[in-house]
């Protein structure tokens, strides 16, 4: 969730993005890959629940799964900070021993820091290709009792611990999240609160639903209202020209996109708000990459909010206001021609060959072939836990205003599902997401003790976070056993990203005081490690 995995072309791979517009994902994984950490690998149990009969026939097999650790810092009977992988590689998460929270949290406490990479992702695979049958131990409930295996198991060769054990319970381990992995940071102490010693979710997604149209609420709320108001009108202009069925009227109004040979109008749909952040899948940066530390995140969508509300347009672009106007009664599509014209160039511009628009190699999902790849990949992983447990589908509202067309609702996700995930000789996919198996943890109100909640106000996600509008009101403990703290004017998990400890006194103000915040809390939680003593904690793991 912290970019949406690219499931349905491969332009990303292939093309690259137009001019200056480069994945912010990719741009961070590759500052990320100049940090080097070496793997290391648990032998960990594929099936850890053998009287569950959701993973019949059961298997008594290992996979190796991989983890990195940090131990520049590390003095012995310091803490251990296991960084919670999510739904990418061990890899991709290095900045966050390097520079981010981990690196933070590692300085101030003579802690050492780890990254777990979650099965099915990576290169912790636990069989050599994702068919169904294979995927069936890919669940919330089988990564989250990795944490707590790996907690009590993991192994760390050259790090001189003075002969203390590093494995929980004799050392206190804490866990940091963000988003999907945030909530599996919420998950895991509900359930291991006995072997985990504390956990920190940002922007942790505790909450599940099938359909998730909030996501584009703090866009409407927070981004330039001009640029809202526009994009808003022009798709109730398109609604109403799918509306109509005259296929003429709808080729028309593609082409003015520069997608007239795209056929599916939810394919268009979804094209067209890449830029804002497409359902499921989108190429180029969005709003949830924004970040208060441009070299962490992209300023693609204030770029693209800047052109769609260019007043002086050139007048080749200026005339396509007007272009349409007898599809809606004379009414001009105001702004119209910068927002076809940004869509044309930059998102458009991504396809290799304009004669393969209409395919899987640029805008098309409709190919039921290219998700029937069972080859181990991130996104396949990820479109699986979507399908059968996370839901979340980003879909139009069904009243007022959108920012997308109404052609994108469940269906469109769920088919992507159908063809990816079929019937197996040993398992098959829910007809929607089983969510129950995400709300049986609380959902809005999962809660255990040292389990901190940070989320920020205008994260796309935030809805289904512990900070939700929907959510019950909160309130501060003084004990500091339940800690929360919402960053105003914060995006998605910006407190995982760091100037380094040493460097906190340059950082914005409102982030220098939620990782301040975050150092408290930890240095609180390890004061009451110490003043009860691992023994008291032993004897509740053990009974």
């Amino acid at each position: 969730m912290w970019l949406q995995v690219k499931m349905v072309a491969s332009l990303c791979l292939t093309a690259g993005v137009a001019s200056a517009r480069q994945s912010s994902r990719a741009t961070l994984q590759a500052r990320q890959g100049e940090a080097s950490y070496t793997p290391h690998f648990i032998d960990m149990p594929i099936d850890h629940f053998q009287d569950k009969v959701r993973y019949e026939p059961h298997s008594n097999a290992t996979f190796r799964q991989r983890y990195f650790y940090d131990h520049r810092y590390y003095k012995p009977g310091g803490p251990v900070f296991l960084y919670i992988g999510g739904e990418t590689s061990g890899e991709s998460r290095f900045s966050n021993l390097e520079t981010g929270i981990i690196q933070v949290l590692m300085a101030a406490t003579n802690g050492l820091g780890i990254i777990i990479e979650n099965r099915y992702y990576g290169d912790s695979y636990p069989f050599e290709e994702s068919t169904t049958d294979n995927l069936r131990f890919l669940s919330t409930e089988q990564t989250i009792a990795d944490n707590a295996y790996l907690a009590q198991h993991a192994t760390f060769p050259g790090v001189n611990s003075s002969g203390h054990s590093l494995n929980a319970p004799d050392t206190p381990w804490i866990m940091y999240g963000g988003s999907l992995a945030g909530g599996q940071v919420a998950f895991t102490m509900h359930e291991y609160s006995n072997v985990l010693w504390g956990g920190i979710a940002s922007s942790g997604v505790t909450k599940a639903q099938l359909a998730y149209p909030e996501w584009y609420n703090p866009i409407q709320k927070f981004a330039p209202q001009d640029c809202v108001a526009s994009i808003n009108s022009i798709v109730d202009k398109i609604d109403h020209v799918f509306a109509t069925g005259n296929a003429t009227s709808i080729r028309r109004m593609k082409s003015v996109f520069g997608l007239a040979d795209l056929e599916d109008n939810r394919d268009f749909a979804q094209t067209i708000a890449f830029p804002i952040g497409g359902p499921f899948t989108y190429p180029t940066n969005t709003w949830q990459e924004l970040n208060w530390n441009l070299e962490d995140g992209s300023n693609d969508f204030w770029y693209f909010c800047n052109n769609v509300t260019d007043v002086s347009p050139p007048a080749n672009t200026s005339y396509i206001d007007t272009a349409l106007s007898d599809l809606t009664s004379g009414e001009a599509w105001t702004n119209l021609g910068n927002y076809a014209n940004y869509i044309s160039t930059y998102i458009v511009g991504l396809c290799p060959d304009p004669s393969l628009i209409n395919t899987s190699l640029c805008f098309s999902t409709q190919n039921q072939s290219f998700y029937a790849n069972t080859t181990n990949t991130d996104g396949r992983s990820y479109l699986y836990q979507t399908c059968t447990e996370v839901g979340a589908y980003q879909v139009a509202p069904d009243e007022g205003p959108s920012l997308i067309s109404r052609q994108l609702q469940i269906n469109y996700t769920q088919q992507w599902c159908d063809w990816a995930f079929p019937r197996g000789k040993l398992s098959s996919i829910p007809e929607s997401p089983n969510i129950g198996l995400i709300e049986r943890y609380g959902g809005y109100t999962v809660k255990a003790d040292r389990l901190a909640f940070i989320d920020g106000d205008q994260d796309v996600w935030n809805d289904l976070c512990y900070h939700s509008e929907f959510a019950p009101k909160r309130h501060q403990d003084v004990e500091g056993l339940h800690p929360e703290l919402l960053i105003t004017g914060g995006g998605h998990h910006w407190d995982s990203y760091s100037l380094t400890y040493s460097n906190l006194a340059n950082e914005p103000q409102f982030i220098r005081a939620a990782h301040d915040w975050e150092i408290r809390t930890v240095k609180r939680w390890l004061q009451d490690w110490h003043a009860t003593g691992p023994s008291t904690y032993q004897q509740a793991v053990l009974s």
